[in-house]
């Protein structure tokens, strides 16, 4: 009788220590590969598992369900991963929910629906998020100007724009590579495409599509931009319906007085900015600080700000890292001045040496949107024609984190921001 007592309570005990919980680390000294464990938080949702992310904990670590098909994927992979009993899952809650620990798990409820804005064809450079979606195993749709303006962004929750030129000034390129096959393949190309969809000159028709894009974020799309397309967005909404743009560019003289004419009140993020009028001068305002920093590679870092996950439980998201101090890089759009930064805009990551703004997030109307400075996160300094990163080498990059971040932080259960 008492060893068949003993029996049933071992058996009941191991049924409450079972494993139910997989946690994905995201701390430096335990997580291999960083960057898939995204792609594997990503995949779980896409096939209607839950998950949470445990803001602040171990790294902004992900706790999902256990099962056979999660860990198989993991491995993989190459993800790494911890096994948790309900006990444990339930003291890691426990340890997060107290009001002392600036920590908090935040459910994830569904993958979402992803698009890239990028032209059709090979580019002379590479574009840092579809190598880290890529990279990630995170599906998404490449579209462009005439699915934008067709209003096939309503398909879509996150759409990215990077080293992007939405003033019709072909990114600035002229003085260095107008001679070159891909500069003047890619005039005549955009030239005809706006022609096409019924503009008389590439700049209206990148104007309309910055509009569009605007129109979605307004509407509760989440918008993320790198390098050149998060000052030339705001600079073609501020210049609606103004010439901006020089003869070489778009076959007649710009406007008089067109600084003047700037509506700054269109504009995302930034404000009272002057533009660059030279068009031989790779640089489209005084909004980047690329020209003006002067920090050399071996002291350029920025710092990431400090949240309350409890109470901002967005910024918190968006800044989930291993380390608070990530190495800077260089883009067109290399950092932002933070003079020109509207007061409503939220500064996440700035430089200490100089004060210039390097990751900034914002909202428009019930979406939001978050502007990041640089080219890549893991080439200091990347030329046209380079060839592109490879992640493998860079799996548990600080940089590279910040970007799936944002792809991430859409599928969270919303709470309102506080401060």
């Amino acid at each position: 009788m008492h060893k068949s007592l003993a029996c049933i309570f071992i058996f009941f005990l191991s049924l409450t220590a079972k494993a139910s919980f997989l946690l994905l680390p995201m701390d430096e000294t335990t997580q291999q590969n960083h960057l898939k464990a995204y792609g594997i938080t990503f995949w779980c949702l896409s096939k209607d598992y839950k998950a949470s992310w445990l803001l602040n904990y171990r790294g902004g670590s992900f706790l999902l369900p256990d099962a056979e098909e999660i860990r198989r994927e993991c491995k993989i992979r190459g993800v790494s991963f911890e096994v948790l009993s309900d006990a444990e899952e339930a003291s890691i809650l426990s340890d997060i929910s107290s009001p002392s620990q600036n920590m908090e798990s935040v459910i994830l409820e569904k993958a979402p629906k992803i698009a890239v804005y990028t032209p059709k064809g090979k580019q002379p450079w590479d574009d840092a998020v579809t190598l880290v979606l890529t990279y990630a195993e995170i599906p998404f749709t490449p579209i462009y100007d005439e699915e934008v303006l067709s209003d096939q962004l309503l398909l879509y929750d996150w759409l990215h724009l990077h080293h992007e030129d939405f003033t019709g000034q072909y990114g600035k390129f002229y003085a260095a590579y107008k001679n070159t096959p891909w500069y003047i393949d890619q005039k005549r190309d955009a030239e005809a495409l706006a022609a096409k969809l019924g503009y008389s000159k590439v700049s209206q028709e990148k104007g309309a599509v910055a509009k569009k894009i605007r129109d979605f974020v307004i509407g509760g799309g989440f918008m993320f931009a790198m390098c050149s397309a998060t000052d030339s967005f705001d600079i073609a909404l501020a210049a609606d319906g103004v010439d901006i743009c020089e003869a070489m560019f778009d076959g007649d003289a710009s406007e008089p007085n067109y600084q003047s004419k700037l509506n700054y009140g269109n504009s995302f993020a930034f404000k009272n900015f002057s533009l660059e009028r030279r068009p031989e001068q790779y640089e489209f305002s005084d909004i980047d600080m690329t020209l003006k920093r002067r920090i050399p590679m071996e002291k350029d870092y920025f710092s990431l700000m400090e949240f309350s996950a409890k109470w901002d439980p967005i910024p918190s998201m968006l800044c989930q890292n291993h380390t608070q101090l990530v190495k800077g890089f260089m883009g067109q759009t290399t950092s932002f001045d933070t003079n020109l930064i509207k007061s409503n805009v939220l500064i996440m990551g700035t430089c200490e040496l100089n004060g210039e703004s390097r990751y900034i997030h914002g909202e428009k109307g019930k979406g939001m949107f978050t502007f990041f400075g640089g080219h890549d996160p893991e080439d200091f300094q990347h030329q046209v024609g380079d060839p592109p990163t490879v992640l493998d080498l860079h799996a548990n990059s600080p940089g590279y984190r910040l970007i799936l971040n944002n792809v991430l932080f859409p599928a969270a259960r919303k709470k309102k921001l506080k401060t």
